[in-house]
């Protein structure tokens, strides 16, 4: 059995496993270790070792991150962050049994998400101020979020060679460093041949010269940069939901689903796992057949 003595070192080859056996992002390994830290400070203050630790102490972990009032989701999250851990200290020999084994989440529910319509969208692009130098790439932006559904990281990290203009996609790498081919909007498509002549004179940096969307600097934008844009353009267009740039993301898939589209195929395009998170969508399309039933039928009329 391998010695647990050496913490960071265990840490650090944790991390190496999330990465090349799980292929999780950079960010969902520091959240995965940044959770473990909150277990081993636990453990540390009940005396618990790693290897004497049961399913009663990991219980006892997750009622101390109810009674400290930790969200649900967020709660969800550190469990799962816990029990890939053990998986891991299972597999390489550390431990011989996995106590996470019969650890439950706490139940989520389902959370429909803010939907913008057309029109709202529309609303949005036009309240772009083109007189600005980012105007048309905020433009392009916009069109590229709505009209391929993408992830912010997979826009901020889309490569200009993987926008195929004649064929009408573009090559997505999403979570798990998954690729991925979404069909690309004519709308989209112009848009960013209209910004391309000025990114071409940006005084682009190195090794940011693949990137095709790029801040005045030249250098690629951030998640939180292009959160403000989409803030400030809401704002703009008078819309008084609380949106964000998924909440573009949630409008591409129920537009698809209200016009038809097959649940696999936007599933394909969103790059969801599982078909269970795609789902999500019907609930929406449902939600607002309610609303409309409840509006206009007439035994619903006073």
């Amino acid at each position: 059995m391998r010695s647990i003595s050496d913490i960071p070192r265990m840490l650090d080859d944790f991390g190496a496993y999330l990465m090349l056996e799980r292929g999780l992002s950079q960010n969902t390994r520091e959240c995965y270790r940044s959770d473990v830290n909150k277990l081993l400070s636990y453990l540390s203050d009940t005396s618990t070792t790693i290897r004497d630790t049961t399913l009663e102490d990991l219980q006892g972990f997750a009622a101390d991150l109810f009674d400290i009032g930790v969200a649900s989701s967020s709660q969800a999250r550190i469990i799962s962050g816990v029990k890939s851990f053990f998986r891991f200290l299972t597999l390489e020999g550390y431990i011989e049994h996995n106590p996470s084994l019969l650890l439950e989440s706490p139940h989520l529910g389902r959370k429909l998400p803010e939907v913008l319509s057309i029109e709202e969208i529309d609303r949005m692009i036009a309240a772009i101020d083109m007189s600005t130098a980012e105007g048309q790439r905020n433009r392009a932006i916009m069109e590229t979020l709505y009209g391929c559904g993408l992830r912010v990281s997979e826009l901020i990290n889309l490569e200009l060679s993987k926008v195929f203009f004649d064929e009408q996609y573009v090559l997505v790498r999403g979570k798990g460093n998954k690729e991925r081919i979404v069909p690309i909007s004519p709308a989209a498509a112009d848009e960013i041949k209209e910004y391309l002549p000025q990114r071409a004179m940006l005084n682009i940096k190195a090794g940011e010269d693949h990137i095709l969307f790029l801040n005045r600097r030249g250098h690629r934008l951030t998640r939180v940069m292009i959160f403000y844009i989409i803030k400030n353009l809401a704002a703009a267009a008078d819309i008084r939901k609380e949106i964000s740039p998924h909440t573009l993301r949630h409008s591409f898939a129920t537009h698809l689903l209200e016009g038809g589209a097959n649940l696999r195929a936007i599933q394909q395009m969103l790059g969801h796992e599982s078909i269970a998170t795609t789902e999500i969508y019907i609930h929406i399309d449902r939600s607002r057949l309610r609303q409309e039933i409840l509006r206009y039928h007439p035994r619903n009329s006073k």
